[in-house]
């Protein structure tokens, strides 16, 4: 069995882990997307028996889609120089929205931000599930307050 004898789905198969391969080498976050839409590809092709040119829109479009899934997944906000918190990552959270966790009582609570929990406080009443804007980052806590107007979560 040659090489001749792999079928067209299997080419894009071994392209999309060449692909991926390469990713490892020379890392830039862009070719494991098209690896991936490689590897579909392949898939489809194998399982529909599909023509060239059939291949070859289904491979930009899925391209184009795990380019645009990568980019939202891995994007970051972007910070300014000018705006004096390059280097102040808590001065990055006020603005920021979060949802009361447990609630805020007697000034303390605890809020979700992100993957994670912190310790935050108010002065005023806040109910598990209410969303909050951040003001302030005092060490490890953050100052919250009510905010003008969030759309439901």
């Amino acid at each position: 069995m040659g090489l001749d004898a792999l079928p067209p789905g299997g080419w894009w198969l071994v392209g999309g882990l060449l692909l991926l391969a390469l990713e490892l080498m020379a890392p830039g976050v862009f070719l494991v997307f098209l690896g991936a839409a490689a590897i579909a590809t392949g898939a489809f092709t194998l399982i529909f028996d599909l023509g060239m040119p059939a291949q070859l829109g289904l491979f930009a479009i899925y391209s184009v889609v795990s380019v645009l899934v990568g980019k939202r997944i891995y994007a970051r906000p972007v910070v300014s120089e000018d705006d004096g918190t390059l280097n102040e990552r808590s001065r990055q959270l006020i603005g920021r929205k979060v949802t009361v966790t447990r609630a805020i009582e007697d000034g303390d609570g605890r809020v979700k931000l992100g993957d994670g929990e912190w310790t935050a406080c108010g002065d005023f009443h806040a109910d598990e599930g209410e969303r909050l804007v951040i003001k302030d980052v005092q060490g490890t806590r953050l100052i919250v307050e009510r905010p003008d107007a969030l759309p439901p979560r």
